[in-house]
């Protein structure tokens, strides 16, 4: 029987019985059930899988269990507000139609929100070495920037 670990996801203690060295994001997916963050290349070159761990995005495909006790986790479910208000970021990917097929939208939100609590009004080559790591098979990363840079603004009290 696998040990029990205690992890903080989304602002809620959450208890898993899983081996320490199984990555985030199999647990995340199959234990918790927050299928949000995706699976695509497992060895974090992608970004598809991206979560932020204590206010830095990362890869929950090669982050492992025993990494994150005691840590911040927010993924993708976690961004939307209480009353069911999605994230700035969120609402701006919509708004921008910065998505086409989706698979990467969840991961790029993440990094993208990791961003901006990093640096709130980025530079359109800021956004593009932000989430340098982070791939878009449709290639919309024109909407993508377009998006967080209105969800910059928004967040800084703008209305674009």
């Amino acid at each position: 029987m696998p040990p029990t670990l205690e992890l903080r996801v989304n602002g809620q203690p959450r208890r898993v019985a899983a081996e320490p060295d199984r990555p985030l994001l199999g647990v995340l997916r199959d234990e918790l059930g927050l299928t949000g963050s995706k699976y695509g290349c497992g060895e974090g070159q992608c970004g598809a899988c991206s979560v932020i761990i204590d206010g830095m995005a990362a890869r929950s495909c090669v982050v492992r269990l025993r990494a994150v006790a005691d840590r911040e986790i927010t993924t993708i479910e976690g961004l939307e507000a209480d009353d069911g208000t999605l994230h700035p970021v969120q609402q701006a990917f919509l708004d921008c139609d910065a998505l086409q097929c989706g698979y990467c939208t969840p991961g790029m939100i993440m990094a993208a929100t990791a961003l901006l609590q990093d640096d709130p009004d980025p530079t359109p080559e800021a956004i593009a070495k932000g989430l340098d790591r982070n791939l878009c098979r449709c290639g919309t990363y024109p909407k993508i920037v377009a998006a967080i840079r209105q969800a910059a603004d928004r967040m800084n009290g703008g209305d674009r």
